[in-house]
């Protein structure tokens, strides 16, 4: 039977167009194969301050991350300032978001908002987490000051996005997961080096030690870490006074004041003191105001006045947050959340989702605190100059 010229002409040019496609195929065989953008990180060095177990989960969560390759997100990151303290937390931040080639920012005022600002500070969160949602962010990491910030949260929530606290908890917020020290815990390191005959010195009870904190339940965080402290002097067999911590600026020498009458008055007398928060070094300048400059101190944080102090020998340890961690995981917990699930996110992250008991603790992430004896100063220093997170 013969082939009519429609049907030819029909044969003829699927017969092209498959040569034609074939050809296609193979030229674009010769071509290279589309590299898959992936994280290049460069790990901490190893030092007797690396945190190894926390270097290694963030390896396994880019390991994670990379299965796919890099995909876009937009973050922002909310700190209470961007100065002394908060500094560390920026540059790991920055550094996360850099690495993911996040959209996004590291927000916060340039200089501390002090307490009798407190309304403004917190107004100006609220607005930002407010802004971020408005520009379609997809996650965000916060350090709020109290429970005037948790509506805000609970708003982001409730437009589906997934909120990281740190360094401060809102743990009845709507936050998925906190990133920093455990309060409580990191207190009771603080007192634990006080009793530690290597560093401390502090003689055997009876005596009092002076505790410059905050019971006050408003600051949960505040009060947990003080509690902390006095538990496990309390338990050492101690008397304990606690003397409110001010942070109002032109207060400083209240405090400092307070405790000098409690180290003139206790009954038994004060053999140590500790200060919870980075304006510990107060608790030297009270000591030298009662004539008591042999009281051993242990303070907490790395202010350079703490500093300072240290290498005078006056302080005797200081226990320090990882604020560079807690900046450079959270944009990558954000990251998890968003492109490999919550639940994986979390199961990666399991090795330090511990509480105060170290028990297992589905809401927070577990960052620990680095105990930092003074004749530890120079080597701490040197770690931190490594990570490019200097204080």
């Amino acid at each position: 039977m013969k082939m009519t010229g429609r049907c030819w002409m029909t044969a003829l040019g699927l017969m092209l167009m498959t040569a034609a496609c074939a050809a296609e195929d193979a030229a674009q065989s010769d071509k290279p194969t589309e590299e898959i953008a992936l994280i290049k990180r460069e790990r901490s060095p190893i030092t007797e301050f690396t945190p190894t177990q926390l270097e290694d989960t963030v390896d396994h969560l880019i390991g994670a991350i990379n299965q796919s390759g890099l995909k876009p997100i937009q973050v922002v990151v909310l700190l209470k300032h961007l100065s002394t303290f908060f500094e560390p937390i920026a540059t790991g931040a920055n550094r996360a978001m850099g690495e993911l080639e996040a959209v996004g920012n590291v927000l916060g005022p340039s200089t501390q908002m002090t307490t009798d600002d407190g309304a403004a500070s917190q107004n100006l969160q609220n607005q930002q987490v407010a802004n971020a949602i408005e520009d379609g962010a997809q996650g965000i990491g916060i350090s709020p000051y109290d429970f005037l910030n948790e509506a805000s949260i609970n708003e982001a929530a409730a437009q589906g996005l997934h909120v990281v606290t740190f360094d401060t908890d809102l743990k009845d917020s709507g936050r998925t997961l906190y990133v920093g020290a455990i309060q409580k815990s990191a207190g009771a390191r603080a007192a634990q080096a006080l009793l530690d005959s290597r560093i401390g010195e502090l003689p055997p009870p009876p005596g009092t030690v002076v505790v410059h904190g905050d019971t006050s339940t408003q600051w949960y965080d505040g009060s947990q870490r003080t509690f902390g402290v006095l538990e496990a002097l309390g338990a050492a067999g101690y008397t304990t006074q606690v003397v409110q911590a001010v942070f109002i600026n032109g207060q400083e020498g209240f405090d400092v004041d307070q405790m000098k009458t409690q180290i003139l008055n206790a009954d038994p007398p004060v053999v140590g003191m500790i200060g919870v928060f980075n304006i510990s070094y107060r608790c030297v300048m009270a000591a030298e105001a009662a004539n008591r400059p042999d009281i051993p101190i242990v303070a907490f944080d790395f202010d350079s006045k703490t500093v300072e102090y240290m290498q005078k020998k006056r302080i005797k340890a200081t226990v320090v947050q990882r604020q560079y961690y807690e900046g450079y995981l959270v944009p990558y917990i954000l990251y998890g959340i968003q492109h490999i699930g919550l639940d994986a996110t979390k199961e990666i992250l399991r090795p330090l989702m511990t509480d105060e008991n170290q028990m297992p603790d589905e809401h927070r992430v577990n960052l620990g605190v680095d105990v930092v004896p003074a004749n530890k100063v120079q080597d701490y220093n040197d770690f931190l100059d490594q990570i490019g997170s200097i204080q």
